[in-house]
């Protein structure tokens, strides 16, 4: 393995020294050991920002892989994989390249609408998408000669950690990859972009916003659900996202909570989703509401299911089924963006949902 070099902000590398450095690298360290496990039921209070001044550097951030040193307020930001990118330009500032979206686009920009209306707003008519999602585009990434690189929400490996932190130093998820929930985005990307204020100013703008929405509809407080995909070729199992997921967590914020019965049968509230046999769908005969990717088709399929169809929720037509691949669908993570965007969507849906549940 070719000699690590420090990760310090301003260091980037022209596309023909990365790409020897590419080549040059053998096998990956090995990844880091075991992490504390999150609580099984998410806490959708205020999550603070760790204690830091305002623009003080060197700023370090402890992850997944050890720590980054940020040694002076970055002024070229890159993102890559989901929603960095809106985070940033949540908090401003556009970023010098970003992943595109793979989920839920509606045309070939590789652009959210969320994430389109606010490059608009603060005038970026030519971004720079980096057109990855096949994997990293590395290549590009360095060629966008960026000063820091976020990815506080992604599924990076120790390998990629290795290969990018050669480009920037590197802002990843603090424990489990596709776990990170959006205070912890925005709380770590304000640090790594020395905007701490700005940062703790837009978590609380959010809670706020997602309060106001809520309280519109008070019938869903303490009311019970979970989020589960099903699949109309192979009805045997299903797959359920757990409250520590960002999708389960936000239904949370939102007044609802999982009922018991589901959380005795996850197994691991360190992952994001768990499988489970029809044979043992009872566990959610306790949700009021369910909610998961799909179609009326396939909400026809398991209602006709002999065994799925006994659930009361699909009984009662209490299933909120997201269009696959849509906007809506795609702010299933939630974000400061995204939220704004869709929770009056989404809570009239919901809220749809439960009036079937009590019918």
């Amino acid at each position: 393995m070719f000699s690590k070099l420090k990760a310090s902000t301003g260091l980037f590398l022209s596309t023909a020294l990365f790409l020897s450095l590419l080549a040059a690298c053998s096998a990956p360290e090995a990844g880091p050991g075991s992490t504390p496990s999150p609580s099984q039921t998410p806490d959708s209070s205020a999550t603070s920002l760790p204690e830091t001044g305002e623009g003080e550097f060197p700023v370090v951030i402890k992850h997944a892989f050890g720590e980054t040193i940020i040694e002076s307020k970055p002024e070229r930001i890159a993102t890559i994989q989901w929603a960095n990118h809106d985070v940033v330009l949540a908090l401003g500032v556009v970023p010098v390249g970003f992943s595109a979206a793979n989920y839920g686009v509606e045309d070939d920009s590789g652009l959210l609408p969320w994430t389109k209306a606010k490059l608009k707003e603060l005038g970026e008519e030519n971004p720079n998408v980096f057109q990855d999602t096949d994997g990293l585009d590395f290549e590009a990434i360095a060629d966008s000669k960026p000063d820091v690189i976020m990815a506080a929400y992604s599924g990076i490996t120790q390998e990629d950690y290795d290969i990018l932190n050669r480009i920037a130093p590197v802002v990843p998820y603090q424990t489990t990859p596709w776990m990170t929930q959006w205070r912890e985005q925005v709380t770590y990307t304000a640090m790594g972009m020395g905007m701490v204020e700005e940062g703790e100013q837009l978590i609380a703008d959010t809670e706020a916003l997602i309060a106001e929405k809520a309280a519109e509809y008070p019938q869903l407080k303490d009311k019970t659900v979970v989020w589960v995909n099903f699949n109309a070729t192979d009805l045997s199992k299903l797959h359920m996202y757990t409250p520590t997921d960002p999708r389960g967590a936000f239904l949370y914020e939102l007044g609802l909570t999982y009922p018991e019965s589901v959380l005795s049968v996850i197994e691991d509230s360190t992952k994001y989703s768990q499988s489970l046999s029809a044979e043992n769908a009872d566990a959610l005969y306790d949700a009021d509401i369910i909610i998961g990717y799909g179609s009326d088709e396939l909400y026809q399929a398991v209602k006709a299911d002999p065994v799925l169809g006994k659930i009361p929720a699909v009984k009662k037509g209490a299933v909120v089924l997201i269009p696959g691949n849509t906007p809506l669908g795609a702010a299933g993570n939630p974000n400061p963006l995204s939220i704004e965007y869709t929770i009056d969507e989404y809570l009239a849906l919901i809220a749809e949902a439960l009036d079937k549940s009590n019918g």
